[in-house]
């Protein structure tokens, strides 16, 4: 999807291809809807504050995300979308009240070095710019998204949540694309619409994931993005990384790696101590990664 998005970009805006990937994405949904219109559409009261918070913080991201694809060389943007774990940990500490160790307070500065390497703040030809502060906002709010999955998935299918999603996020695209519209020529159909159609597959498989699955465990499988995206750069726009990059994302990887890893020992204490009728002192963080994977 991101190759799609950076061939894309030199004629539509960020705004203006995420509206399009929000209309693949209902479009998509329709089948879902007309399936069973009253289980997808009618969803509790009590779940549209957090679906409307998720939609937003989607939208904000997503729209972000594109932008650094577009600005960015495609693997120094995906090392920098591996922060979202990093994010989760503080976003868990400072709202969730979670008790956060020093290893995992350790790994995150750790992984926000990886972030400084990339960006290289130092010496002539500073790098710092715009893109880096949109991509690390974005995975700010990426993440938000990651934390309220799992509570969403306990009162909805991942049917009405991809539907409502789809359409809340339309909804709040609709102005900004408006404002700097681009109708699509013939040839640019296919590609746009094909954006909207791995978003929403992305989107249904990462809800299914985190539904019947643990999220720590599923955590590392997204790093063979990272891979994808230097092979994708290099095949379609002739990008290689330079040593910065590589040694930048290697940190963020393996901070973002040790994290999932105390996840995992985490809920395994949480399982044995619960199994053992002892109470559980521990609040595990519920980690997962976007693809963009794409929300």
């Amino acid at each position: 999807m991101t190759t799609l998005v950076k061939h894309l970009s030199g004629d539509y805006p960020s705004h203006v291809q995420n509206f399009y990937r929000q209309t693949g994405s209902l479009i998509v949904a329709i089948p879902f809807m007309l399936r069973n219109p009253r289980q997808v559409l009618f969803v509790p009261h009590r779940t549209m504050p957090a679906l409307f918070l998720r939609s937003l913080l989607a939208t904000v991201g997503m729209i972000l995300l594109l932008y650094t694809y577009e600005a960015m060389p495609m693997a120094e943007a995906n090392a920098l979308s591996f922060t979202r774990p990093l994010w989760v940990v503080l976003l868990a500490a400072l709202f969730l009240r979670e008790t956060i160790g020093p290893s995992r307070i350790a790994a995150v500065l750790m992984g926000f070095v990886g972030v400084v390497v990339i960006m290289r703040p130092w010496g002539a030809g500073v790098a710092v710019g715009w893109p880096h502060l949109a991509a690390l906002v974005s995975a700010l709010c990426l993440a938000g998204t990651i934390t309220g999955v799992k509570s969403l998935t306990r009162d909805l299918s991942a049917s009405s949540i991809l539907v409502w999603s789809s359409i809340i996020g339309e909804l709040l695209c609709l102005p900004f694309a408006i404002a700097d519209w681009r109708w699509p020529s013939v040839g640019d159909l296919i590609p746009l619409f094909l954006i909207g159609l791995l978003s929403a597959a992305n989107q249904v498989l990462f809800i299914k994931g985190m539904a019947v699955g643990e999220a720590a465990v599923l955590a590392p499988i997204d790093y063979a993005r990272l891979v994808l995206s230097v092979i994708a750069g290099l095949l379609v726009f002739g990008e290689w990384p330079d040593v910065f990059t590589w040694l930048g994302a290697g940190v963020i990887v393996v901070s973002t790696l040790y994290i999932t890893i105390r996840e995992i020992q985490s809920k395994r204490a949480k399982t044995l101590a619960i199994d053992a009728g002892q109470p559980d002192a521990s609040t595990p963080l519920g980690l997962n990664t976007e693809a963009d994977r794409t929300p």
